[in-house]
């Protein structure tokens, strides 16, 4: 899948500069086979994986992704997936024109009801690096440790599950394409040592 997100990169870069209308179909070819590749890997249709990478305009970025660590009783908060009922930390893309911190307080909210405030930026991890099912996309991974300040549990349309898990007691059913049970634990030292410095790889 590495492959696939470095072909497609290639072709969104070439598609992007490229003048010659004999290059530019030479980028489409290339853009083509990394969607069949994709679409073998992940067992979905071509067409749609070719749809994703044509809506990918400009230079190719990793997407970036933010995850809010909240505790309350040295706990941490956690919600379930509406779809695949699998638990992770609140959070998701971060929209164009949006602030990072801005964004994980967003979706804090949306996804599990609590209003907080974010007060240290843990740890950037790029998603390639994890050992985990790679995604189509390149996408750094922003975790940040905030605050409660308000607010009350509440679902969503995409969580049916708020709840709040010590160290030693993470549900088992984990997201791990989201959040590993080691970076868990990672924010759980960083929340009893404010001190330690932001991780990335």
């Amino acid at each position: 899948m590495e492959w696939v997100q470095r072909l497609q990169a290639i072709a969104q870069n070439g598609l992007t500069y490229a003048k010659d209308p004999f290059d530019v179909e030479r980028y489409q070819a290339i853009r083509q086979i990394a969607a069949e590749m994709g679409a073998t890997y992940g067992q979905v249709e071509v067409e749609t994986v070719a749809t994703l990478f044509a809506e990918n305009i400009g230079y190719a970025t990793p997407k970036l992704d933010v995850r809010g660590a909240v505790f309350q009783d040295d706990k941490i908060l956690m919600v379930r997936g509406r779809q695949d009922q699998l638990w992770t930390l609140p959070g998701g893309w971060i929209d164009v024109g949006e602030a990072p911190g801005t964004a994980v307080t967003k979706e804090i909210r949306e996804e599990s009801g609590y209003l907080t405030q974010p007060v240290k930026l843990v740890a950037c991890y790029d998603r390639n690096l994890w050992g985990e099912r790679p995604y189509l996309q390149h996408i750094y991974k922003l975790f940040f440790h905030c605050e409660l300040v308000g607010g009350e549990p509440q679902t969503s349309l995409e969580t049916d599950k708020v709840a709040f898990f010590p160290p030693d007691e993470l549900p088992p059913n984990l997201s791990t394409a989201r959040v590993t049970h080691a970076q868990i634990q990672t924010l759980f030292q960083h929340y009893h040592n404010p001190d330690l410095p932001t991780e990335f790889d």
